[in-house]
């Protein structure tokens, strides 16, 4: 079979569905599928199988910034690129969001799955009647969690989705070096910018009398103006690439997500399950789809900072309670593995490919 997987954001930079679609495709093709990624590149493509359709710009988008590549360019490179591969099936991810995408879902005849990530208010709900009848074409929706599926549902219609989660590559966190420290250490990763909730972490953190280090991954808006607080113990590690982010994950005592809202599906947590890290986050939806409290992670109110401190000392401070979170999330990351998705993709390719016999 032949699949091409559309992404509307950059394959040059670090994110959430990049990073589904590329461990998504690497998971098919061990299992003989053939899969081309089209998705717009700000530099050389990450990897082998990954076709650029231009360069970015950047995009507000549900409180944060995305880079997309929307423009008639990237329409004709998309659609020259579909004629030439062939697929047997086009995989949307976020049909809705202009670019290869969109191009895909305009100009394509074929079987088409879409897959819809986000969760929460979308900047083109001003397209909404237009963009109902373009969802239409789609042969399956897949969303990745119920709060995506809502958000879908609200936006384009259809009562027909099917939930998957995201999935995990768990042998690639599970393997990795573990990042050496002479003290315990709480890791953070996430984009600076107030919804990922690093401001109130760091509140927080200010009142933790340990003898601890917080390792900040990132960057973002909030950089300069957060770094400026000067808060003691924290250890700015700026853009960091998957290798270092998994050994880092590694070797985190707690890995901290203090987010405040706007996430459809917890993919950070678990990888920090995968790594054998144990989890404090806030109580969204988003987390509370992964991670169970008292469970998989202690969950905290978002926004506030005097909990997630009680939290976080507990965690340093309770070495049962870290290993029993760490065992319970070894058994979640394996529910949710890349290696069980991407069957269930396998399924509904063939699914859509299968003619509906007419009545």
């Amino acid at each position: 079979m032949r699949v091409v997987m559309t992404c509307p954001y950059s394959m040059s930079r670090p994110g959430g569905v990049q990073g589904q679609i590329l461990g998504l495709a690497r998971e098919l093709r061990r299992r003989g599928i053939d899969v081309r990624i089209l998705a717009p590149c700000d530099g050389p493509p990450p990897e082998p199988g990954v076709v650029s359709v231009g360069p970015t710009v950047e995009w507000d988008s549900n409180g944060s910034v995305a880079p997309i590549a929307p423009g008639r360019a990237v329409a004709r490179r998309t659609a020259e690129a579909i004629r030439s591969i062939e697929p047997d099936v086009v995989h949307l991810h976020e049909p809705a969001v202009p670019g290869a995408c969109l191009s895909a879902l305009i100009g394509f005849n074929g079987p088409m799955v879409g897959t819809f990530h986000a969760s929460g208010e979308l900047l083109h709900q001003w397209a909404r009647p237009a963009m109902r009848a373009m969802m239409a074409r789609l042969t399956i929706r897949v969303a990745v969690s119920e709060a995506a599926r809502e958000t879908a549902y609200e936006n384009w219609n259809g009562d027909d989705y099917v939930v998957l989660w995201n999935g995990i590559e768990i042998e690639r966190f599970a393997n990795a070096h573990p990042t050496p420290s002479n003290r315990p250490a709480v890791m953070f990763l996430g984009r600076h910018e107030p919804r990922k909730g690093l401001a109130v972490l760091l509140d927080a953190w200010r009142g933790i009398d340990r003898d601890a280090v917080l390792w900040v991954a990132s960057t973002g808006p909030q950089t300069k103006e957060l770094k400026g607080r000067k808060v003691p113990r924290v250890e700015w590690l700026g853009s960091i690439n998957d290798t270092e982010k998994e050994q880092r994950l590694r070797g985190a005592t707690v890995y901290c997500a203090p987010s405040l809202g706007g996430e459809s599906f917890g993919v950070v947590l678990l990888e920090a399950m995968a790594a054998e890290t144990p989890i404090v986050a806030s109580a969204i939806d988003g987390y509370e789809n992964v991670a169970r409290a008292d469970r998989e992670a202690l969950l905290v109110p978002p926004g506030d900072s005097d909990a997630l401190r009680d939290a976080l000392r507990r965690m340093l401070d309770d070495a049962p309670l870290r290993d029993k979170l760490v065992a319970a999330g070894e058994t979640r990351a394996a529910e949710l593995s890349m290696a069980r998705l991407a069957d269930r993709y396998i399924e509904l390719y063939e699914r859509a490919r299968t003619p509906v016999p007419r009545s």
